[in-house]
């Protein structure tokens, strides 16, 4: 059985990278947890400072079926390159014929741009575009396949 698992991303500005991520994934804010009617309240129960609140955000997949994203407040910037970034399949994936994928893809690099995503290159394959890779609006490299 495959383990469940969840991917955490340092940044400084929790909500705001969140709300990146939720357009780029079509992702939703995590409901609060159960016998909760929001995460102010569930924050308030298990007492934590209210200085504190705004040191998180959490997304998840709609449909259930993608990871759970945790934002999490780190006080240092992000420095170096990463060694893990995702690979978001807006085109559907090189299994898609590159004459519907690629226009999918351009536009999704034009709605990230707008987002705040910025382009870092462009890769080729046998002598047309194949993915992009980008960054987030803290840095953190991703690619549009």
């Amino acid at each position: 059985m495959a383990a469940t698992w969840s991917l955490t991303i340092d940044c400084a500005h929790p909500a705001d990278l969140a709300a990146f991520w939720a357009l780029a994934l079509g992702y939703a804010e995590k409901p609060a947890p159960a016998g909760f009617g929001s995460w102010e309240e569930w924050f308030s129960h298990h007492e934590v400072p209210r200085d504190e609140w705004d040191d998180g955000a959490y997304l998840s997949d709609p449909d259930g079926a993608g990871p759970a994203l945790s934002f999490l407040k780190v006080p240092e910037p992000k420095l170096v390159k990463n060694r893990l970034h995702l690979d978001v399949h807006v085109g559907g994936g090189r299994e898609t014929p590159w004459e519907v994928r690629w226009p999918r893809v351009a536009e999704a690099v034009e709605r990230l741009t707008a987002a705040g995503a910025t382009v870092v290159r462009e890769e080729r394959l046998r002598g047309r575009p194949d993915h992009v890779v980008m960054a987030d609006p803290e840095g953190n490299e991703f690619c549009l396949v």
